[in-house]
């Protein structure tokens, strides 16, 4: 029995660190949350904030500067953080999604070169994959990589980047070879920001995250060094699916912390609010609301952890664990915050209160990283 109780029972030292992440987001993010999502600004002191308190370590392994404490801690991080800030929580979540294609396929020059400055928050990444056209099918894209002597020679733009304008490097998918398909035709690239030819085009005006910028970068003759090739040439899909299967679930813990949070707001509302003479939570219309909002949350925590102790072990699985876990939180975490907006009733539609932002930010966790779409199709391949 001792074996089963410890499936599920926390290290003390990720709990405790967990608390120290809590009261950082409760005391130094939740109070800005509002101001940056008016204002759309990128919080620059709080990304230096998550590198002193060495947060942005956590997706990083000893040796490269990195805290060493796994896939679980650093989404339980994401969690706390987001039940703050959405936008904040991207601070985090991007610093493992573009890191992960190095971390997993990269040259040993290339993690030097990139993962130390990652871990210490001196450097933050971006990921570049999605297209205007290209963004479920990969086979649509359009930006290609030429070779030019021992340099590579990329074209192209890309759409919905976290990070645009922030991002020191960039990892870029590219076509190298169009006859061999989307399989075998990407190729995988690291490129910095300050090489000739590379820009950054707009920047989206979005619905919700928006202190965490959005946009299209472009290539002009951007010439990178075979060294910066990611993998094998003609092996970007492979990085970019491997990539995903792991970093999916920082959108699954953002998805959880927004709809905890928006939860617990809630709850809270409940008892302070009274209509009738008695606080709202006394009646079993709110009782039965909330009811299901936590265990949606606790559901989808269970989901989530067991995903991304799969992905510490190596379990061949992780890819379906990591997709229901996604699918799972990020729709959990849409239907709680429209509840939560419901039981605020006209306060809760009003930016006064955070549960209208963080309804806005629960719908981009349905979208990005995959949709909930692509999830399923995920998902019932494996049932075949």
């Amino acid at each position: 029995m001792a074996a089963l109780a410890d499936l599920y029972t926390l290290p003390q030292e990720h709990l405790d660190l967990r608390d120290t992440i809590r009261q950082i987001a409760v005391e130094r993010i939740a109070p800005r949350a509002a101001e940056m999502d008016e204002r759309a600004e990128y919080p620059h002191d709080l990304r230096r904030l998550l590198a002193e308190q060495d947060i942005l370590g956590l997706p990083f392994e000893e040796e490269h500067g990195g805290t060493g404490t796994g896939t679980l801690m650093l989404n339980m991080a994401v969690e706390e953080i987001a039940k703050a800030d959405a936008s904040t929580a991207l601070i985090l979540m991007i610093q493992e999604l573009g890191t992960l294609p190095i971390k997993l396929h990269g040259s040993e020059e290339l993690k030097r070169r990139f993962l130390p400055r990652c871990a210490t928050g001196e450097w933050s990444p971006a990921f570049a994959l999605s297209e205007a056209e290209a963004g479920s099918d990969p086979g649509a894209m359009m930006t290609v990589a030429r070779p030019d002597g021992d340099e590579w020679v990329i074209n192209g733009s890309k759409a919905w980047i976290t990070n645009s304008g922030v991002a020191d490097f960039y990892c870029v998918f590219a076509v190298t070879d169009r006859e061999a398909g989307h399989s075998r035709g990407i190729t995988a690239f690291v490129v910095e920001a300050d090489r000739p030819g590379f820009s950054v085009g707009k920047l989206e005006h979005k619905l919700g995250i928006r202190a965490s910028p959005t946009g299209s970068p472009v290539f002009e003759d951007v010439r990178v060094p075979a060294a910066n090739v990611i993998g094998e040439v003609g092996q970007g899909f492979k990085v970019a699916m491997s990539t995903l299967d792991r970093s999916r679930l920082g959108v699954a813990a953002q998805a959880l912390g927004i709809a905890q949070g928006a939860t617990d707001y809630a709850a809270a509302y409940a008892r302070e609010r009274r209509a009738f003479g008695q606080p709202i939570n006394s009646f079993q219309a709110i009782q039965f609301k909330l009811a299901d909002m936590e265990t949606k949350c606790a559901a989808g925590r269970e989901l989530l952890y067991q995903a991304c102790c799969k992905v510490d072990r190596g379990d061949a699985d992780l890819g379906k664990y990591s997709a229901m876990a996604k699918l799972f939180c990020s729709d959990a975490a849409m239907e709680v915050t429209v509840e939560a907006v419901q039981i605020l009733g006209g306060y809760g539609y009003v930016t006064e209160y955070p549960v209208e932002r963080m309804m806005r930010d629960a719908k981009i966790t349905q979208i990005y990283e995959g949709t909930n779409e692509i999830q399923r199709l995920v998902i019932a391949r494996t049932l075949r």
